[in-house]
């Protein structure tokens, strides 16, 4: 009896331990995919951020739904008119390493940078240049969308590709 009294105490506590080292792996486990309803979404021009053709652009998600949750991949992008329909070709991925999941808690944010081609590098009949109204942004390895505001020239035929888009990462 008096063996069963000492021992009970030593499987107490290595349960203790095992459940403290267990939490934070059951936590990231549970930091669930943002939703677009708890983040605000935009794109702003990034500092310097033209070239010759194009201009890059800063796409940021901010998480204030209160939870923390987490984005992971490449957002998909497109332009759009001021009826929210969509114009030309969707974005393509740019390339990049191994994709990682980006945790937000409340107030955090994560980019991507997106790339958008000046329609006047492709030919008028390859192009049909048109003025989008701004870009309809999903939430990458989460759920819906939103549309960011951002007026730009881009070509109406799907057959030219004038944007491109990064992965999510840590805002630093």
């Amino acid at each position: 009896m008096r063996g069963r009294l000492l021992l009970a105490p030593l499987v107490a506590a290595a349960l203790l331990a095992a459940a403290v080292i267990a939490t934070p792996a059951a936590e990231s486990a549970a930091t669930k995919a943002c939703p677009a309803s708890g983040l605000v979404i935009w794109a702003g021009e990034e500092p310097g951020g033209g070239t010759a053709g194009s201009v890059y652009y800063r796409v940021q998600f901010t998480n204030l739904s209160g939870h923390t949750c987490s984005v992971q991949g490449y957002p998909k992008v497109n332009a759009v008119d001021l009826k929210g329909r969509r114009i030309g070709a969707p974005a393509t991925q740019a390339g990049g390493k191994k994709l990682k999941a980006v945790k937000l808690a409340p107030g955090a944010s994560a980019t991507a940078t997106l790339q958008i081609a000046d329609a006047l590098n492709f030919s008028p009949s390859e192009c049909k240049p048109t003025l989008a109204a701004g870009l309809r942004i999903s939430v990458p390895g989460g759920s819906g969308s939103k549309v960011a505001p951002l007026a730009f020239e881009t070509c109406a035929l799907a057959s030219a590709q004038t944007l491109s888009i990064a992965q999510v990462t840590k805002t630093s």
